[in-house]
């Protein structure tokens, strides 16, 4: 049995402190667990002395307004989770001693938390990794991860689109949902989500990695049967390679370009879509390039165009920052 003192609970009613007793001794909770119990229920009166109602009268309404106004005050969509949760408790205890017939906290959630933004590169960090040949690398290894750069860059494919992708169209590729590029029309066709398949274009810099990679691709096998004939990409031992291969390769290949951040594939199709929206401003060509089924998943690169904008501002317009003195 914890038998440690509830902590400091000063000018809790004595609902509240029956609750927290219940939570020491038959919940058996840490002193930190209760300790933030007993901060929830502290906020909950002071909130409740707002509105002059004792705990135990607060409806869902009260409980709506006093999220809201957390939420105004600044605290995040997850703290205030936490808060309502630890509410949502007392409620819940009080509701089987008979104390309420309704848990006014039953039904109220915290406001969403925003989505974080996708983290895409710099322009001259993705030029960097996308320009980045290894001295003394092997050229094999270097045509092939010089071309997947290319393609999830130049191209934003998913990584399971990348490795999906044949070395030209067949009936096998189209009844076994794989991609293929066609190099003479400068275009990619890929299978994406949801079974659906589109066609994005391939820059300049990406047809020549991949010509320059499929001169070599074959190789080392010498045409022997081991080699995936239809795969694009191939690893050593000539299977079609896997995501985890892809993620792997570009992580040593921004580590020796020297970029500060590991980079992962979808990494490349966010700063393919955020440098695209950049110059153009085309929301709709951007979404049909990355095959999003809705255009809201798209508008999320507006604001990593905006966050661009603002920080370009911010360190060159004349009138972003006061003068000194001011």
């Amino acid at each position: 049995m914890n038998t440690e003192p509830a902590p400091a609970a000063s000018g809790l009613p004595p609902e509240a402190l029956a609750y927290l007793e219940y939570a020491r001794v038959q919940k058996r909770l840490a002193a930190r667990t209760l300790i933030l119990y007993t901060l929830d229920l502290q906020r909950l009166c002071a909130h409740a002395s707002q509105v002059q109602l004792p705990l135990l009268q607060l409806g869902s309404a009260h409980i709506r307004r006093f999220a809201a106004q957390m939420h105004a005050g600044g605290r995040s969509a997850r703290g205030i989770a936490l808060i309502l949760s630890g509410w949502r408790g007392f409620y819940a205890w009080a509701a089987r001693q008979g104390l309420i017939t309704h848990n006014p906290v039953q039904d109220v959630r915290a406001p969403k938390a925003p989505k974080p933004l996708p983290k895409a590169l710099p322009v001259d960090d993705a030029v960097r990794l996308a320009e980045h040949a290894q001295s003394g690398a092997d050229p094999w290894l270097e045509a092939r991860d010089a071309a997947l750069v290319e393609l999830l860059y130049g191209s934003g494919l998913r990584v399971g689109e990348l490795v999906g992708l044949d070395v030209a169209a067949s009936s096998a590729a189209q009844q076994q949902g794989r991609g293929w590029v066609d190099l003479e029309a400068g275009d990619a066709h890929v299978f994406g989500k949801g079974g659906k398949r589109r066609s994005v274009p391939l820059g300049r810099a990406a047809a020549q990695a991949l010509a320059h990679w499929l001169a070599q691709r074959a190789l080392p096998f010498g045409g022997a049967a081991k080699l995936d004939d239809c795969a694009l990409f191939v690893g050593r031992r000539g299977a079609r390679i896997t995501a985890q291969t892809v993620w792997l390769r570009l992580r040593e290949r921004s580590n020796t370009a020297g970029l500060t951040t590991p980079v992962h594939p979808h990494m490349l199709r966010h700063s393919f879509a955020s440098h695209l929206l950049q110059s153009s401003g085309d929301l709709r060509a951007v979404q049909e390039l990355l095959g999003h089924a809705s255009i809201t998943t798209t508008q999320v690169y507006t604001r990593l165009d905006f966050q661009h904008l603002a920080k370009v501002y911010d360190q060159a317009h004349p009138r972003a920052h006061k003068k000194s003195g001011d």
